[in-house]
């Protein structure tokens, strides 16, 4: 299938068949992109709650309350639900969890004085968004949707259906997971399976601007 193909295939999902559910080697594919997706000095500054059961996506339907009522339907008719939740602060154990495994996976195999070049890197970048721009929790977050942009082209690509949602309240989310308790919040959602009949927005052209108003090739 080529690349244009699935971009102009791919949309928002509003309406899920809730009789379907992805395989399991499906499953197994979204799980390895969203460990995979890249990050800034490879921090991966995030958390994934996965949920497939009633039980889980009726939890997550919590966040879909009063005003992000709309939507509810899509998670508890979605075949898998994925929270994106990031983390509020980067300590130093997290930044030797993510050390020890670039060692683990041979990262540093044929020259070991790169893992303290690794280290500093990663340690500067943290500190000029600490001290100078006072923007970690905010840089974090970006990751997360660097996250969401590869996962929903994933989606595509194995052809599901997905829809991202931030239309949720989140402090809900982060307190029926106790998210802050383990330096984690959470940031949006992304509602995974297979059309309904339904679906107004599957009928729908895709709308984008004309190219030259987004290219400028130099």
């Amino acid at each position: 299938m080529q690349l244009t193909e699935v971009l102009k295939r791919r949309y928002a999902t509003k309406a899920f068949d809730a009789s379907k559910t992805l395989p399991e080697e499906v499953v197994e594919q979204l799980l390895a992109l969203l460990r995979l997706s890249p990050s800034s000095t490879n921090i991966q500054p995030w958390h994934f709650i996965v949920a497939s059961t009633a039980q889980g996506k009726a939890r997550l339907a919590k966040g879909a309350a009063g005003s992000y009522s709309y939507n509810e339907s899509k998670i508890l008719n979605a075949s898998h639900v994925v929270l994106f939740c990031a983390r509020t602060q980067i300590d130093d154990a997290h930044l030797q969890k993510v050390l020890a495994a670039e060692e683990h996976d041979g990262r540093f195999a044929t020259a070991p004085e790169i893992k303290a070049a690794a280290h500093k890197t990663r340690v500067m970048y943290l500190n000029e968004h600490q001290y100078d721009k006072k923007d970690v929790p905010h840089w974090l977050e970006k990751q997360i949707y660097l996250n969401i942009g590869s996962f929903l082209l994933g989606a595509g690509l194995l052809d599901i259906d997905a829809v991202p949602m931030e239309g949720l309240d989140l402090a809900i989310l982060d307190a029926e997971f106790a998210l802050n308790e383990r330096d984690l919040t959470a940031v949006a959602a992304v509602a995974l399976g297979y059309r309904a009949q339904t679906d107004f927005n599957a009928k729908l052209p895709k709308s984008r601007l004309a190219a030259e108003d987004l290219f400028t090739l130099i």
